[in-house]
């Protein structure tokens, strides 16, 4: 007997063009979803769109042709990628040390047309990259990261933040940016709770704000948040949202976030390779195709209800659901990665589709 497999808005007219497993992205749902991520933030002034989810030249070409200059990036090869794709101005939002500051610098003179800055959250890195660009001849702009409790990077708020502020601003080739605030601990469902915790959080900001008008005039600048706060910062005056993940949104996203109006953008093909058991089925999605660093589900499987992953190993998903008995190898599964940053980066091309057919490949070069 013949499973009559699930089909939607992410079936292929032809599946048979694409070996698995197989990141697909949908062009349509990718230019909605910018534009949803516009419309939250008033204009493409204030954006500053993080790369880091999909690492692909052709979004960030996407985002330039509807006037988006500014971006953010996590790595080297984020920002080396985002600059060949012809972006402004980049912000490496990771502090560089040892070798990473030479590659900073040569991505600097690599690029001139583009223009770099980095976070900083010690006086040692300040030092070495002031240093390093009276050397070269060259200025760095510094934005001072913050840590307003998410406990991974930046310096708590107070008198030794500004402290360091001020030392950027006094030590040669260097340029005083402003201030980098990610709070991605903040994830709470409820919108409510989630605008209060991203309140408490910013306190820290409006405090390193007044103290550093005390000895520097003008506006001091911010760059804030990610994809769950990105609606909260964007309606404050002056303030740059760096949203990554609303570009192909995932299903741990949508399924947390009720308030934000983003399509999942991306999914996986993946193929029944074996049937060990009656009520089992093998599919080709291993850690090496789909983000495993959190508990199940890492994926929820389209069109299906009542299913348990048993296994996940390297190359194989085993999963026990009730049609199993009815389905037979060789059968399409598509899957909505829960987190699908970690998950592109598993991939070397995305697979571009439009109407249903493959129209391309993209290449995922960062």
């Amino acid at each position: 007997m013949e499973c009559d497999l699930p089909s939607g808005w992410y079936s292929l007219s032809d599946p048979d063009s694409v070996p698995s497993p197989a990141l697909l992205i949908y062009h349509g749902r990718i230019r909605e979803n910018i534009a949803e991520m516009v419309r939250t933030a008033g204009s493409t002034a204030m954006l500053r769109p993080h790369v880091k989810t999909h690492k692909m030249p052709e979004i960030v070409r996407l985002l330039i042709n509807i006037g988006i200059e500014k971006y953010k990036c996590a790595t080297i090869a984020e920002a080396e990628m985002t600059a060949a794709a012809g972006a402004a101005d980049i912000l490496l939002a990771v502090q560089p040390v040892g070798p990473n500051i030479d590659r900073f610098f040569e991505l600097k003179r690599r690029f001139p047309f583009s223009r770099f800055s980095c976070i900083a959250d010690c006086g040692q890195v300040i030092r070495e990259l002031s240093v390093r660009s009276v050397n070269s001849g060259t200025e760095t702009a510094i934005w001072l990261d913050l840590n307003t409790g998410m406990n991974r990077t930046g310096i708590t708020p107070g008198k030794q933040a500004a402290h360091l502020y001020r030392l950027i601003t006094e030590l040669p080739g260097l340029i005083a940016e402003g201030l980098h605030a990610y709070d991605g601990h903040i994830h709470e469902h409820d919108l409510s709770v989630r605008k209060q915790k991203c309140e408490e959080a910013w306190s820290g900001v409006t405090f390193m704000i007044d103290e550093i008008s005390r000895f520097l005039p003008g506006k001091v600048r911010v760059v804030a948040g990610g994809s769950p706060t990105f609606p909260i910062h964007a309606a404050r005056e002056g303030v740059e949202t760096s949203p990554g993940t609303v570009i192909l949104w995932d299903y741990g996203y949508g399924s947390g976030f009720a308030d934000m109006n983003y399509q999942c953008a991306a999914v996986l093909l993946s193929r029944i390779i074996s049937k060990p058991a009656d009520d089992l089925i093998c599919i080709d999605l291993g850690h090496k195709a789909v983000a495993s660093e959190m508990p199940h589900p890492r994926v929820k499987l389209c069109g299906f209800e009542n299913y348990e992953f048993m296994a996940h190993n390297e190359e194989h998903l085993v999963i026990r659901l009730p049609k199993a008995r009815n389905m037979k190898v060789g059968d399409v599964i598509y899957c909505i990665p829960w987190h699908i940053c970690p998950t592109v980066d598993r991939h070397d091309t995305a697979w571009v589709i439009e109407d249903g057919r493959v129209t391309g490949q993209w290449s995922i070069e960062a």
